[in-house]
């Protein structure tokens, strides 16, 4: 059936595993590299004082093809709150100044959790450029992503802890558990120190700081999908800092890393097909022009590949979960799905996964500051795995469900049914991002017992009914979580996230940053012709 659906290109086989991006990622040199994030700090400085008296000195990014107009800086925060005299961690930042007279800074996460700030506001520029009427517009690195002190799990651990999941009935649970707590050790040996102290308590931490060196009383900021988390967390510890605060595609403060998985698996289920129905009516679709058989050609597909990866031009083996994680990235917006329709005629016609491959990474590098000494990986540098180990990383944090070796060996079965019914396409790869939480140690508590009735300015949140990712009951129950702060504007469209997608959510947004302007909490955005606020 693999001949029927992709041509594969000659023989270029490298000896490493299908996750790994590039065929000298791993090992050694790349252990050396993670660790130039950090830095050695007195003892002496046993507070906090010394972070937020802050400074950012900022120059021009350099980097091939970045907007003229990007500045890049750098901050120092503590590698652990709880002993800010000891080490410490540079994160990097990027922004584009007010186009007048600022009245401060709007600070940008565009989710993951694990996506560079960075790269997100280099390369999304047009759409940000009218809130530089009032803010210098800025975003950043998070601690693990990026350029600041990268977390990553090794070349092989994705491919070890897909195994792991892909068992049947009569695997021995032993085994699963034993390749699940070798991957938590990968990921622990290559991310070095930063991975004790990530997650998104620390990130609000991060951010309080950042809002302090911008010289901003109060923290404007615009959140997306995991973005809006940080924005929640960061609003009940710093309650009296929160500024104007808007939060499109809103995460879940209360399920479980499982429940979680199991709703993108279904969003990202129903986003393909409403995907293969529309390619089945171009004549350019490469599954033709049944959508039903579409469907079925897709899952032929992944499941061939798993069987028998496609050698790629940069060495590593194209398999059929990096075509899973590739689609679901174009599926996040209607904008893209003509690139997901070319980009599958490419592999299935030439064997060619250049385009899957631009889907999943942005086909962007990241770019790097004027400064030479500046203390952060050189973009080079970063892991090819970083974003999934980041997610996985930081996901874990989050969450304090650990199952006993006992509950993960009896839930493991029926947890693969649940997630290939779920999705056929993605409940794999999904459930593989789940159990990696095994062997790790316990994720807080906070997040589900502290992020509620926050006594916060007012709090705009944004929820999409098609969106693939993060499904609109999160948004109606988040907003019954955070109280009377929040107000809710229902986007009735499509895609992840409404602000690069719907005039009318973008206006709302822009509105309420810049002019405090808020809608009625109820009111909604249609199909454009149609939109009111």
């Amino acid at each position: 059936m693999l001949a029927k659906l992709v041509k594969r290109p000659p023989d270029r086989r490298c000896a490493v595993r299908p996750s790994a991006r590039r065929c000298a990622a791993a090992g050694a040199v790349g252990l050396a590299l993670l660790g130039t994030g950090l830095t050695a700090a007195g003892s002496a400085d046993a507070d906090l004082g010394r972070f937020y008296d802050q400074e950012i000195e900022w120059s021009a990014c350099e980097g091939a093809d970045l907007p003229k107009d990007l500045q890049c800086g750098t901050i120092t925060v503590p590698l652990d709150y709880a002993a800010p005299g000891k080490d410490t961690l540079e994160l990097a930042l990027a922004r584009y100044r007010a186009s007048g007279d600022a009245r401060g800074s709007v600070l940008l996460n565009f989710g993951g959790p694990g996506g560079s700030g960075v790269l997100g506001l280099a390369h999304g520029r047009k759409d940000y450029l009218g809130l530089t009427d009032g803010y210098d517009v800025v975003s950043f690195d998070p601690r693990g992503v990026g350029r600041s002190s990268p977390v990553s799990c090794g070349a092989d651990a994705i491919s070890q802890a897909l195994e792991a999941t892909d068992g049947d009935a009569t695997a021995d649970p032993r085994d699963t558990l034993a390749q699940l707590r070798e991957v938590a050790a990968e990921c622990a040996e290559h991310s070095g120190p930063v991975l004790a102290h990530i997650g998104t308590v620390n990130v609000a931490r991060d951010l309080d700081v950042i809002r302090q060196a911008l010289g901003d009383k109060k923290l404007n900021y615009l959140g997306f999908s995991y973005g809006t988390r940080l924005g929640a967390v960061y609003a009940a510890r710093f309650p009296e800092k929160v500024g104007r605060m808007a939060l499109d595609g809103v995460d879940t403060l209360t399920e479980s890393s499982a429940e979680q998985g199991l709703a993108n698996a279904r969003g990202q289920q129903t986003a393909l097909e409403n995907f293969l129905t529309w390619c089945s009516e171009e004549l350019a679709c490469p599954f033709g022009q049944d959508a039903r058989d579409a469907r079925r050609q897709v899952v032929e597909l992944v499941d061939s590949l798993d069987e028998n990866p496609v050698p790629t031009d940069f060495g590593y083996e194209f398999t059929g979960q990096d075509l899973a994680g590739a689609i679901g990235q174009g599926l996040y917006t209607r904008e893209t799905w003509p690139l997901l329709q070319r980009a599958l005629a490419q592999l299935m016609e030439d064997g060619d996964t250049s385009g899957l491959e631009a889907l999943a990474t942005g086909g962007v590098a990241l770019p790097a500051p004027q400064r030479a000494d500046a203390p952060l990986v050189d973009p080079e540098d970063v892991p090819p795995d970083n974003l999934p180990a980041a997610l996985m990383a930081v996901n874990c944090a989050d969450d304090p469900d650990r199952p006993t070796a006992g509950r993960l060996a009896r839930d493991l079965t029926r947890l693969r049914t649940a997630y290939r019914e779920a999705s056929p396409v993605f409940g794999r790869y999904r459930l593989a991002q789940v159990v990696l939480c095994y062997g790790r140690p316990r994720g807080t508590d906070y997040i589900r017992d502290r992020v509620k009735d926050l006594d916060t300015p007012k709090m705009l949140l944004v929820g999409t009914r098609g969106d693939p990712a993060t499904p609109y009951r999160w948004t109606v129950e988040t907003a019954e979580r955070l109280g009377s702060s929040a107000v809710v504007l229902d986007n009735r469209g499509e895609g992840h996230t409404g602000y690069g997608a719907s005039e009318c959510v973008h206006r709302a947004i822009d509105d309420f940053l810049l002019y405090g302007s808020l809608p009625r909490s109820g009111s909604s955005c249609g199909a454009e012709d149609d939109d009111r606020v």
